[in-house]
């Protein structure tokens, strides 16, 4: 499900920095009406909050979309073992009252940059430990980069993906993206999308 998604606004983060105007969350979800991160209820799971490793979409791959050559590749920066909104929430806006170049890596935490042409694609929030590429590898479309974590300005485990002009994330300018294909769900089951942007909170699946 994409939680964050310039179908639903421009800039989808609410703000126009780091390249990520055109920015895209995906996390994974149960079959429950609503968005769940995690197996606990509602009540827990925004207030007392979850174990990360319970999270639904931790450690799920993360694949390369086209081919390309790694640009960046952070790892190392620590997961916090426990989701919880009251602390994330409080986190994301000291990091943004604070704001300072040198602070790019707590705000992304563990990231992977690509390159294609003109084109860079940013992966933020790994697990520590996943990231499976280095700067300089050239990659091929589908090959796993890392796994989804909790590392950053995070909520819960998901992945934040951006494409823009510049490795450079001071300078950068994000570039808009539609996904090739992937298949939503509708009241009358998986419907096939091409050339797609997904909407907020649609039920989404690759193909």
């Amino acid at each position: 499900m994409a939680v964050t998604t310039p179908a639903a606004r421009i800039p989808s983060h609410g703000v126009d920095i780091l390249g990520q105007r055109f920015a895209f969350d995906f996390v994974k979800v149960d079959d429950r009406p609503g968005v769940h991160v995690h197996p606990t209820s509602s009540f827990v799971a925004n207030t007392i909050g979850g174990r990360t490793v319970d999270c639904y979409a931790w450690g799920a791959a993360i694949h390369a979309p086209f081919a390309a050559e790694v640009v960046a590749a952070v790892d190392g920066v620590p997961e916090r073992a426990w989701i919880n909104p009251f602390r994330e929430a409080a986190r994301m806006m000291w990091n943004g009252v604070t704001f300072r170049p040198e602070k790019i890596p707590s705000i992304l935490g563990n990231h992977i940059v690509l390159r294609s042409g003109d084109v860079f694609a940013g992966f933020a929030h790994l697990a520590p430990g996943t990231v499976a590429v280095e700067v300089g590898q050239s990659v091929q479309s589908g090959e796993i980069l890392g796994g989804v974590g909790h590392t950053g300005n995070s909520t819960s485990p998901h992945l934040h993906f951006q494409l823009m002009d510049s490795a450079d994330l001071m300078r950068a300018h994000g570039i808009a993206c539609a996904f090739a294909e992937y298949d939503v769900h509708t009241a009358g089951g998986w419907e096939r999308v091409e050339r797609g942007i997904p909407g907020a909170r649609e039920r989404i699946r690759n193909r």
